[in-house]
């Protein structure tokens, strides 16, 4: 392994890559990146690169962000099969005919989504930045907001909105098991429970603190005295055991009683030979029609002109 590290670390340089990972990669492939972070922070990191090539290690839309934000670079992944449930849950030509059937609605959609859904939406959100960007528009604004119905649930409950939701979700988020949290819960009276907003009402009445990865991230790194129940994808556990080496950290077991953890499958996808190989090879590329590239900017560029404006 330390080979391999070593030589994807010589043909970044050769190749003058940026490698970037997100929160829910294998710790090996975190470790390696140049920049770990979530949906906001790869964005903002893809947006200002000076790189000949960006290798996104995370899933597909992540790829497709990159490279409708920075057309004229090389846009790798190391599996294109790494892809995104909460982003298969909303096919373009139906979120599409959605928005149509309600043209006096302005369109927010969630970062997890391809391009070609971006290329009919407003402005783009993440979570750490959707309650700001939704409360920027005026309170009797008529908005759909898609693709996740836990996020938008969450965002009309802390707004008072009454954004029109599409009916998506992440098949990682929507598997946490109430019971277990309760249980584990029990035998750790003093654990707080941290939450992705992605997560079901259900969950999120048992939280603590509901945020994004990097929100729950800092919130457990200014609090590391505390013990934390971790309801997300348990890859961030890695980052957060790196900045808190002795707080302790459980993640949120899913209701299938075989797993004690609740990983996304796609995400793991992506290892370090893979990774090697991609830069090796430059493949697998990602490649967007110009036409949805051109409309899909426009919300991203949006996205990051207001997170700047609001300090996120």
């Amino acid at each position: 392994m330390d080979n391999l590290i070593e030589a994807i670390k010589q043909l970044k340089k050769e190749k003058n890559a940026l490698i970037l990972g997100h929160y829910y990669q294998k710790g090996e492939i975190q470790d390696i990146a140049d920049y770990v972070g979530d949906s906001l922070a790869l964005a903002q990191w893809a947006a200002k690169t000076e790189a000949d090539i960006i290798v996104m290690c995370g899933v597909h839309f992540m790829g497709e962000t990159a490279k409708v934000l920075c057309p004229d670079k090389k846009v790798l992944v190391p599996d294109m099969t790494a892809g995104c449930s909460l982003a298969d849950s909303c096919p373009a030509d139906k979120f599409a005919q959605f928005v149509n059937e309600h043209p006096d609605h302005t369109v927010i959609s969630y970062v997890n989504t391809t391009a070609a859904v971006k290329a009919v939406t407003d402005v783009v959100v993440t979570s750490t930045n959707a309650r700001q960007i939704v409360e920027s528009f005026p309170k009797d604004e008529k908005i759909i907001f898609g693709p996740d119905r836990n996020l938008g649930n969450y965002i009309n409950s802390i707004t008072g909105r009454n954004m029109l939701l599409w009916d998506g979700a992440c098949h990682v988020h929507e598997q946490f098991s109430v019971e277990k949290i309760v249980e584990i819960k029990r035998e750790h009276p003093q654990a707080l429970v941290l939450a992705h907003p992605e997560c079901k009402g259900a969950v999120l009445k048992l939280a603590d603190v509901v945020g994004s990865t990097a929100a729950l991230l800092k919130y457990a790194v200014a609090h590391p005295e505390k013990e934390y129940i971790v309801a997300t994808e348990s890859g961030i556990l890695h980052e957060m055991q790196k900045k808190c080496p002795d707080t302790t950290f459980i993640p949120a077991p899913p209701h299938d009683s075989t797993c004690a953890c609740n990983e996304c499958s796609y995400m793991r996808l992506n290892t370090l030979q893979k990774l090697y190989d991609c830069l090796k090879n430059e493949t697998p590329e990602i490649t967007v029609d110009p036409e949805i590239a051109k409309k899909a900017v426009k919300p991203i560029q949006r996205m990051l002109e207001i997170s700047a404006k609001l300090g996120l």
